[in-house]
């Protein structure tokens, strides 16, 4: 089989093949055999009937088209891989020569992945909204341990945000009679209301600031959102303040700290905390920096992200989204009304997003390429066994696996990228808002796996 490659304007190469006659007539044979089963002649199970009768009975005509129908798409394959083009989306096929008899002979225009190339990469400079941890940051934090620990206390003094106020509250909805009655969920004795939390309706906090013991407060709200179908609905509250409390936070001295902590002083308490809080601090910087640079990287992409590529990605993050609402029984349509989304913001949103990660993937294809990065034959290794331990196989029975579906060649594009992308990483410049440089290093004896959260941190954090 010939293969010319001839490359075209907009991404696009076309394919001229010429299959000899002894090369294709193989994909005849096949055809023959497919008509076999397909057709019942006498004395011959489906299947059965030998190529010469057959050729008697329908000509040669049939089959050379079923075999230029079913076989062109295979000799198109193998020149693809033969010529190492990586295609990005279905070829037009023209048949040139050989309808009849003889060689046959195919052109196959086709859109493949463009190959950029970048400047600047090895020097970008991104910018993270990065804050050094001072005395003010520790502060909080133990105030945050002391909060557990606080008291609360009675107080005289107006209520204010944060106080704690025991109350008897009502609240009466007026029914198609005109009639007030007891609104469900909304009446209660002696409850202890935190003041600025408003889990009831806001007014409630509003109208409780600068109250004492023994007030009695009037006050009609609308219902929020939270409360589902009952939203908007008109309540009038009576509220009737049996005590306020305050916290009372404990003192801060060493004895606090022994029983608090691990630590027997209060500096030493201070110390770890700021060394915890800098270790997370730069944890997330460098979780935040991989995400800027991949950005940053992008921007450097000399031409538009290729339309072919933008819809397949915004297919698949329309599927992968469509598949995570299907687990919590929802439909994309609900979810946009759920969230108030409008269908063609949402899309547009789709569509930016899916702009965005074809043009990094291009920029981290062309730092591979440009720093000729490859993954070796021991980070293959390692990857197979990390993937085998996930799946809970066997390192040999993965590999096959891997081998056998032809995956070992994408696993190792997949890491080159994995490469390129920590190249990205190490050579950019970090700064913060205000343009300092930002030493995001972590100490050689501390691993990410080994630093702890600290109370501020979410759980979604404390996770990743």
């Amino acid at each position: 089989m010939d293969t010319i490659v001839e490359t075209l304007e907009d991404s696009k190469v076309r394919l001229e093949v010429t299959v000899p006659a002894d090369e294709f007539e193989p994909a005849i044979d096949a055809a023959f055999k497919k008509l076999a089963r397909e057709v019942r002649l006498p004395g011959f199970r489906p299947g059965k009937a030998p190529r010469k009768l057959l050729e008697a009975r329908m000509g040669t005509e049939v089959a050379r088209q079923q075999a230029l129908q079913d076989g062109l798409p295979e000799f198109y394959v193998q020149a693809v891989t033969e010529h190492d083009l990586d295609v990005i989306d279905a070829p037009q096929i023209e048949i040139t020569a050989g309808q009849d008899d003889g060689d046959v002979a195919f052109t196959a225009v086709v859109e493949v992945r463009p190959q950029v190339r970048l400047a600047g990469y090895d020097a970008l400079r991104v910018e993270l909204p990065y804050q050094a941890v001072d005395d003010a940051a520790v502060d909080r934090q133990i105030d945050s341990m002391r909060d557990r620990s606080a008291e609360l206390v009675d107080s005289d003094r107006p209520l204010a945000e944060g106080d704690y106020a025991t109350i008897d509250i009502r609240g009466s909805i007026e029914n198609d009679e005109g009639e007030l009655e007891e609104a469900d969920g909304l009446v209660a004795s002696e409850f202890l209301y935190h003041v600025g939390s408003a889990s009831v309706v806001d007014e409630l906090d509003e109208q409780l600031r600068g109250t004492k013991t023994g007030d009695t407060l009037e006050f009609a709200a609308a219902l929020p959102e939270r409360f589902g179908d009952r939203a908007g609905q008109e309540v009038r509250f009576q509220v009737v303040i049996q005590s306020t409390q305050e916290k009372v936070l404990p003192e801060l001295t060493d004895e606090w700290a022994g029983e608090n902590s691990e630590f027997d002083s209060v500096d030493e308490l201070r110390a770890d905390l700021r060394n915890r809080m800098e270790l997370m601090g730069k944890l997330q910087g460098q979780m935040a920096l991989r995400d800027k640079v991949v950005e940053a990287a992008a921007a450097l992409v000399p031409i538009a992200a290729p339309e072919t590529l933008v819809n397949q990605e915004a297919q698949r993050r329309l599927q992968d989204l469509a598949q995570r609402l299907s687990g919590q029984g929802l439909s994309i349509e609900q979810y946009l009304a759920v969230t108030g989304t409008e269908p063609q913001a949402f899309l547009d949103q789709i569509k930016a997003g899916a702009e965005g990660a074809v043009l990094a993937d291009l920029a981290i294809r062309a730092v591979v390429a440009q720093e000729a990065i490859e993954a070796t034959d021991d980070e293959l290794d390692r990857e197979i066994v990390r993937m085998a331990e996930q799946a809970g196989e066997k390192v040999d029975k993965a590999r096959r696996q891997l081998d056998k579906n032809g995956y070992l060649p994408a696993l190792r594009a997949d890491i080159a990228r994995g490469k390129a992308l920590q190249f990205l990483v190490d050579h950019a410049e970090v700064v913060d808002e205000s343009g300092a440089v930002v030493d995001l290093a972590l100490p050689d004896e501390v691993g990410a796996a080994t630093v702890p959260a600290t109370d501020e941190d979410t759980d979604e954090d404390a996770a990743e």
